[in-house]
């Protein structure tokens, strides 16, 4: 994926970066959920949806591509174990706008207007620098170079506006929350299921504040615990980070349901999925509650579905040279 290497014509930068973002869910937070994790890094570039897409479409081209994401996704990992959640939630803000096609890596410049900048991904969106690390050890790989006429290509453009109206808030209602994802081919159980993605990561005061203070649908021991962090000035304290997971905030599991059914969602939207009594997002949340297993099933055909929001295939868009801009 440089100049300087054949190999950028075999590895597309969005294919790499899907690929980090999904292996990294999985192996960042326990061992005994490696092998789960690896079969979801195949499921997701093995989509029935997007005829185009295929699991061997590098296996002449880019054949250690996968055990070389895999090492660089690991090591990152290692550095800090959040960079798991945050790499998932890069996958979730780029899919949401144009479709799952690299627009939100794009820098800004003098000709467009990227993506990072807009409301829901300012000074909060992290892992950047992960993909750019695992697109320099790919293209130390080589390899011989062909015209890609499959496969999933980058994007010429980004839309700031977009990124501000289609990503849903963390203060949207169950209502708000179903037609955004219809609005993206997703069902209410894709919704539930890629909501327990909460299961691991942090959020920022900002994003939480209205619901540890207004709101009457959470736990009041649990509301003050989390003011002790988060003071109620807006401006004061807007950073501070507290986890999505009371229970198990670093292990990939099913507690965020649990949470969820004893009024501990920390953020609003979360708690939306679990507030409609007789719902079938408050019945999924239940399911999952009763059985990782089931959880985990969910979420690999909601990831699945995701990831075929609007693929660039044939010789739409283009597959750049530096995953930060257009070529």
């Amino acid at each position: 994926m440089h100049t300087l290497s054949s190999l950028f014509h075999n590895c597309p930068s969005y294919t790499v970066y899907a690929m980090a973002s999904s292996s990294n869910y999985f192996s960042s937070f326990s061992r005994a959920s490696l092998p789960l994790f690896f079969f979801f890094f195949l499921l997701l570039l093995h989509s029935d949806a997007s005829a185009k897409l295929s699991t061997d479409f590098y296996a002449q081209s880019c054949p250690q591509v996968f055990d070389t994401v895999k090492s660089v996704v690991k090591s990152a990992i290692n550095q800090e174990k959040r960079i798991g959640a945050s790499l998932l939630r890069l996958l979730f803000h780029d899919c949401f706008v144009l479709g799952c096609d690299a627009s939100v890596l794009l820098d800004d410049t003098p000709t467009l207007l990227g993506e990072k900048t807009a409301k829901p991904n300012n000074n909060s969106l992290r892992g950047f620098e992960v993909v750019d690390r695992i697109k320099t050890a790919v293209e130390k790989l080589n390899g011989p170079s062909w015209e890609v006429k499959l496969g999933r290509r980058d994007s010429r453009k980004a839309s700031f506006n977009k990124a501000n109206t289609d990503i849903p808030p963390p203060t949207s209602s169950l209502a708000n929350l179903t037609a955004a994802y219809a609005k993206k081919g997703l069902s209410v159980g894709d919704l539930v299921a890629l909501s327990g993605a909460h299961t691991i990561g942090k959020a920022r005061c900002i994003s939480f504040r209205d619901h540890i203070y207004n709101d009457t649908d959470i736990n009041g021991s649990f509301a003050k615990l989390r003011q002790a962090n988060c003071p109620c000035t807006s401006g004061s304290g807007d950073n501070n980070l507290a986890p999505l997971d009371l229970q198990t905030p670093t292990v990939f599991d099913n507690d965020y349901f649990n949470n969820l059914i004893s009024f501990k969602g920390l953020l609003h939207s979360d708690q939306e999925l679990y507030n409609t009594s007789g719902s079938s997002s408050a019945a999924l949340v239940k399911s999952y509650s009763r059985s990782t297993a089931a959880f985990f099933d969910g979420f690999v055909a909601a990831m699945i579905k995701m990831s075929d929001i609007r693929p660039l295939t044939g010789k739409r868009g283009e597959i750049r040279k530096n995953c930060r801009k257009v070529n």
